[in-house]
């Protein structure tokens, strides 16, 4: 059976009518160990809790950002499948904008870094080509249903 984690993939925009590359920035978290990869908040499922209380439980303790600071994006939900460390893994994760701009990030033990990256950028920190794609799918959810 595959482990099971769910996370947020958080982004912020300048107020800007015309949506590009340059307008959308992801949040990306530097893991503490290991290879020191960069991930969105995300985490593994405790028990009782349903996939998106993970997701926002997970960023609270990863980045410090509470659910109320979100606004969750309806009609988007990315399911990736790979192996960690030998075994096989799923994580699902939503999209979700942050209401504030220039939220404060505060993060845990887990993490010793954060950036805010546009499409570019984060497709080349991102080091796994199933976190590449969900970024470059997030980038073109949001310009098609810009209005």
């Amino acid at each position: 059976m595959a482990l099971r984690a769910c996370g947020l993939i958080i982004f912020r925009r300048h107020c800007i009518l015309k949506m590009d590359n340059s307008t959308i920035e992801f949040l990306l978290l530097q893991a503490s160990d290991g290879i020191h990869h960069w991930t969105p908040p995300k985490g593994h499922v405790d028990p009782g809790e349903n996939d998106l209380e993970t997701a926002l439980r997970e960023t609270r303790e990863e980045a410090g950002i509470e659910a109320g600071q979100l606004t969750i994006i309806e009609g988007f939900r990315k399911e990736l499948n790979y192996v960690a460390r030998g075994k096989p893994k799923t994580v699902i994760y939503w999209l979700a904008e942050v209401k504030d701009y220039n939220v404060e990030i505060r993060l845990s033990h887990e993490h010793q870094a954060y950036r805010w990256l546009g499409l570019d950028e984060a497709c080349q920190l991102a080091q796994f080509k199933e976190m590449k794609a969900a970024f470059q799918e997030v980038h073109q959810f949001l310009c098609s249903t810009a209005s």
